[in-house]
This record gives structure tokens, C-alpha cells and sequence, in this order.
């Protein structure tokens, strides 16, 4: 007979690794990592638009560099003349949701109207329809899989995550830089989630020191829907 303990235990472990597991496609299709035959990486910043967003496009351009944006409806909706500053600069723009909520124990229903409502302001401000989202937070929920069919939303995960928004540049930078690999996900942030006038300082010096130490080993960066085509 199964002990009832073992069953609950197995039961919670694997609800864990759909909500927050990386390579996890319980809630709905997703990836976390593009080809690793191909020596490209992908950066992307979640939580803008942010009224420091400038400062980083002006780091990615001088580096020549292509990210994929996560954004928040409500942050482009608070600066959208900076919303669009990042889609004229040729970078990509995901969906990150309309208010950045951590969406466990939230309704279905909840979910896809946060998403749809993120959707309709990239409709109406931007002129784009995103064909990528990432959760808040990372986790996902029962909710995501119906939410991402009826927009028509590829989940993002990551390969790394930096923890810009608590570790000093240096330890975000070295957490990059160690786990940087063909075909890499890098999560940074140029927000906070929904936060005006947020503080990214760890943040913008970090990427300052990661794009260099990358390129100078070789990768190229490329979008998020580019990393994920396979190696020619």
C-alpha cells in the first residue's frame, strides 16, 4: 500500500516544479534555453519600462547589442514615450503581465485578463502583438496554459538569473559570467516590478561589465525568438 505522506509528498514536490521549475511545461508550453550548438546568448530584462531604461539602451547600443524586453502594461502605460524608445532601438518586447502580480492561488480568470489587458496596451501604445511572455516572479499557475493558447504566448524562462535586484554588481556579474553557455537565457531587470522611478543601479553597472567580458569571449546576443531557431 502507498503511504498517503509518500503520495502527498510526491504530489507537492512535482506542483513546486511546475510553478517554478525552469525546464517545467506543466502549466504551458515553454523554454528556458535556446540551441546550444550556436554560440549566442540572449539577454532580457524584465520589469520596464522604468524611467531608467534609457541609460541601458544607451549601455546596449554602444555594445551593439540586440535584448528581448519582458514588460509590465501598467509601466508602459506610465512612460510610454521610453516604451517606445525600446522598440524603435530594434529590441524585442515580451509580455510580462499587466501589474506584475505573483500569480499562485490566483483564479484563471485573473490570470488571463492580467495578461490580455499587458496585451491590449502593446497593441495600442507599441503597435506590436508579443508572441513571448515570462511570469512574474517565475511562477506559473493552473491558468497559463489556456491564458497562453488563447494569446498565442510562448513561456520564457532562464538559464541564469542575476538577482540584479538585491546582489551588488560584481556578484551579479559573476553569477552571469560563470554560467554563461551556448545558447543561454540571461535575466536582468530595468524595473522593479511596477515601481516608478526605481533604483537599477546594480543593475545598469552590472550589464556595463557583462557585456564586455561576453563578447570579448566570443558570443554574439541575439533575441530570444532568434536563440531559439536551430543551428544552421
Amino acid at each position: 500500500m502507498i503511504v498517503p505522506s509518500i503520495v502527498a509528498a510526491t504530489g507537492a514536490g512535482l506542483l513546486a516544479y511546475g510553478v517554478r521549475g525552469r525546464s517545467a511545461r506543466i502549466f504551458g508550453p515553454s523554454v528556458w534555453r535556446g540551441d546550444p550548438r550556436r554560440k549566442s546568448i540572449a539577454l532580457t530584462f524584465d520589469d520596464g519600462p522604468s524611467e531608467s531604461t534609457p541609460a541601458l539602451l544607451e549601455t546596449l547600443r554602444e555594445h551593439r547589442v540586440t535584448a528581448t524586453f519582458f514588460q509590465c502594461g501598467a509601466n508602459i502605460r506610465r512612460v510610454p514615450e521610453i516604451a517606445r524608445e525600446v522598440r524603435t532601438a530594434g529590441h524585442e518586447i515580451g509580455n510580462h503581465s499587466d501589474s506584475h502580480p505573483l500569480c499562485c492561488f490566483r483564479a484563471p480568470s485573473f490570470i488571463a485578463g492580467d495578461f490580455a489587458r499587458a496585451q491590449q496596451t502593446f497593441g495600442e501604445t507599441l503597435g506590436v502583438q508579443p508572441t513571448l511572455m515570462r511570469a512574474p516572479f517565475g511562477v506559473r499557475w493552473f491558468g497559463y496554459r489556456a491564458m497562453q493558447r488563447k494569446l498565442g504566448l510562448l513561456g520564457v524562462m532562464w538559464t541564469v538569473i542575476g538577482r540584479d535586484w538585491k546582489l551588488p554588481p560584481a556578484a551579479v556579474c559573476d553569477r552571469v559570467l560563470r554560467a554563461a553557455s551556448n545558447g543561454a537565457i540571461i535575466l536582468l531587470h530595468d524595473g522593479r516590478d511596477c515601481t516608478a522611478k526605481p533604483d537599477i543601479e546594480s543593475s545598469l553597472e552590472a550589464v556595463k561589465r557583462i557585456l564586455p567580458a561576453l563578447l570579448e569571449r566570443g558570443f554574439r546576443f541575439e533575441t530570444v525568438t532568434q536563440i531559439l531557431c536551430p543551428a544552421t
